[in-house]
């Protein structure tokens, strides 16, 4: 058996997960092994001085105690970053671990996250998207904020219509979209091929957008296909054209929903809500279509998009007066 403390097996680990998973997965997966290893200091056991062939079974049970101050989902995605390091040192031949009786422990200590319907302020993000169309519109001090302020309308439409997930958009390349069929071709959650259907408005906004940027792009001394289709407008980028980030797509969204609907809605919109919004449109603009909505969305399991098949407030309320205050 290869003989490799716990600390330098948990970074080989997460190398791993970085290949193979998302940039906020790997995040996800190093603060639950970060809290892990924290748990075993705890114990009195050193992650830096102990080999993995002493790990034991037993600690994912000690683990799942010590996260009962974190919410019940977060508690599970713990776990299962964690379970998935068991797997990986059994994989490696780094340690002799029962994995059953691992994931037992799991079962008899973890707490199952209570199933929430989701919840965001459909209104609010409406008027959030018209305020984002009316952009191109707006006073600009010089060209960079001007094409902040396109690329921004483009990238809200594009999360409100196609159902993105904030890092597939931002991953986007021009060679991306098909724009005679209106729709992209992309590796998604779980690396699966999928087909993404873009509304003409926000192919309308995206044209508008890279017009603007042709400039930008012409003198980049690369493909266009290779470009990014959302890129960075900073001091910093310079002429460069460089891809945003997850955190520039996470801002862009709280920039613009502040100045749609004041400062103190910040916080309360998220790109995953634009995600949300895009999945009960579908379902009440298809009178309930399940199976389109799961499609559409690229959800695995019928049961997530069945979370969202349900009457809004103001629909339970007319239904309510409807029938008693006749």
């Amino acid at each position: 058996m290869v003989r490799i403390n716990i600390d330098d097996s948990i970074q080989d680990y997460l190398g791993t997960i970085a290949l193979a998973r998302s940039e906020n997965t790997t995040r996800t997966y190093r603060n639950a092994l970060n809290a892990f290893q924290a748990m075993l200091l705890d114990l009195g056991i050193d992650p830096a001085e102990t080999e993995t062939s002493e790990t034991k079974e037993d600690w994912i049970a000690d683990f799942a105690a010590a996260l009962k101050s974190y919410a019940p989902a977060s508690e599970q995605l713990y776990l299962t970053a964690t379970a998935g390091w068991y797997e990986y040192l059994v994989a490696e031949e780094l340690a002799d671990i029962n994995l059953s009786r691992m994931r037992m422990l799991i079962r008899r200590r973890g707490r199952r996250p209570g199933q929430r319907l989701p919840q965001f302020p459909r209104k609010q993000i409406e008027i959030t998207i018209e305020y984002a169309k009316n952009l191109i519109h707006s006073a600009v001090d010089d060209e960079r904020d001007r094409l902040r302020n396109l690329r921004d309308r483009g990238f809200l439409l594009t999360l409100a219509d196609t159902g993105l997930r904030v890092h597939e958009a931002c991953n986007l390349r021009r060679a991306d979209i098909d724009w005679n069929e209106g729709r992209a071709i992309l590796i998604g959650k779980g690396d699966r091929e999928s087909i993404v259907r873009f509304s003409s408005r926000s192919l309308a906004a995206l044209k508008d957008y890279l017009r603007l940027r042709a400039e930008l792009d012409g003198g980049s001394g690369r493909p266009l296909s290779s470009l990014p289709l959302f890129a960075r407008h900073d001091l910093g980028a310079g002429k460069k054209v460089l891809p945003i980030s997850t955190t520039t797509g996470r801002a862009i969204v709280h920039k613009h929903v502040s100045e749609a609907l004041g400062p103190e809605a910040a916080g309360t919109i998220t790109p995953h809500s634009f995600r949300h919004y895009f999945v009960t449109t579908v379902l009440r603009g298809s009178g309930g279509n399940l199976k389109l909505a799961q499609e559409l969305a690229r959800h695995r399991n019928i049961a997530v998009t069945q979370r969202y098949a349900h009457l809004s407030d103001d629909e339970l309320d007319r239904g309510y007066h409807d029938i008693f205050e006749k």
